[in-house]
């Protein structure tokens, strides 16, 4: 259950065409690890997604209310965003940063505290999995339409097999971008999450049992289209990646927040569109450093090829630093050991 806007995620896992495989509710069958309850007791591998020096999962940060009415305020806390009035009705304020009949915020931030550290439980596993290949792993976050299929396929047709790749795909129905995944080459599966807003940790992990995992390359794992509620699920991820198509609006940043606040790197889609749109660029960007000052920001047009060897360059820099932090933990434990014996 989605614990901002409360949908079920009811769905299931699609392998490759005919096989099918039942997603099992999270704690029923399918066992990923301890439920840890502690989401700090491990160490994340390098380059987390967070680059903000927090978890970017945590939500407590906002507790400064114990009601749902008390003062709003900006990303970063710098002073109100806007005031109430009779014609403006704020429910994402408090320590939920939410609302609904019946649940008061404290509840409502215990429930989503529960399903968090379980999903971050899940989370744990799939991460010691990926660091355990050398696989770095990529959340793609963006809205329905900015582009993430298409920014992937010619992804993968650029990188010719040079670095191995894998995909994991969500969306609520349908296989149709796990499809154009596999013309290029690229084994994908298809997460169909139902009436699923998102992906959580647990589905990612049914799906990794299914994928071979390539050997030092990259997992790309596309959420469901939705600039809301993927933000709040650890997937095991190495790094997020958000995208923003130029057509979408330069408010959108400050409308959806966290999806940006926690990206290491976004990605202005559609540039190629820009001369025939008024969408204001350098006040977008602007937007996005409000909310993500320390996140990268670069220009694409996949269609046209603008802006994909700067991609490709941050992708192969970003391997070659995670490979080799793997390789340091590993080479220190090693003479751990050996110092022990």
């Amino acid at each position: 259950m989605c614990t901002t806007c409360g949908c079920s995620s009811d769905g299931s896992v699609t392998m490759d065409p005919g096989h099918h495989h039942d997603h099992t509710p999270a704690g029923q069958g399918h066992e990923h690890g301890a439920q840890e309850h502690d989401r700090h007791g491990q160490p994340h591998p390098p380059h987390t997604h967070d680059v903000h020096g927090h978890s970017a999962h945590s939500h407590s940060s906002h507790e400064h209310s114990a009601h749902g009415h008390s003062h709003a305020h900006g990303p970063h806390g710098e002073g109100p965003a806007h005031t109430n009035g009779p014609d403006h009705h704020d429910y994402g304020t408090g320590p939920a940063r939410s609302h609904a009949p019946g649940l008061t915020q404290a509840r409502m931030v215990e429930i989503e505290r529960n399903i968090l550290s379980k999903n971050d439980a899940y989370a744990r596993q799939n991460r010691e999995t990926l660091a355990r290949n050398g696989v770095l792993a990529l959340n793609l976050l963006a809205g329905p339409g900015a582009g993430k299929t298409t920014l992937l396929v010619e992804t993968l047709k650029l990188l010719h097999g040079s670095i191995p790749a894998a995909v994991i795909e969500g969306d609520q129905q349908t296989s149709n971008d796990a499809e154009r995944i596999r013309a290029t080459g690229v084994r994908a599966v298809q997460i169909n999450t139902g009436k699923g807003c998102h992906l959580d940790a647990h589905q990612v992990g049914h799906a990794l049992e299914h994928l071979p995992l390539p050997p030092g390359g990259v997992l790309f794992v596309e959420n469901v289209g939705n600039l809301v509620c993927p933000a709040a699920f650890d997937l095991g991820e190495s790094l997020r990646v958000t995208l923003l198509s130029v057509t979408e609006g330069e408010d959108k940043p400050l409308k959806y927040p966290d999806i940006f606040h926690n990206a290491n790197l976004i990605i202005l889609t559609k540039t190629d569109l820009v001369p025939y749109l008024d969408t204001d660029m350098a006040l977008l960007e602007t937007n996005i450093r409000r909310v993500a000052p320390k996140a990268r920001i670069l220009h694409t047009g996949a269609r046209t090829g603008a802006g994909m060897d700067t991609w490709l360059d941050w992708l192969k820099t970003e391997r070659s630093t995670w490979l080799s932090a793997l390789a340091t933990q590993a080479e220190t434990r090693a003479a751990t050991l050996r110092a022990a014996g």
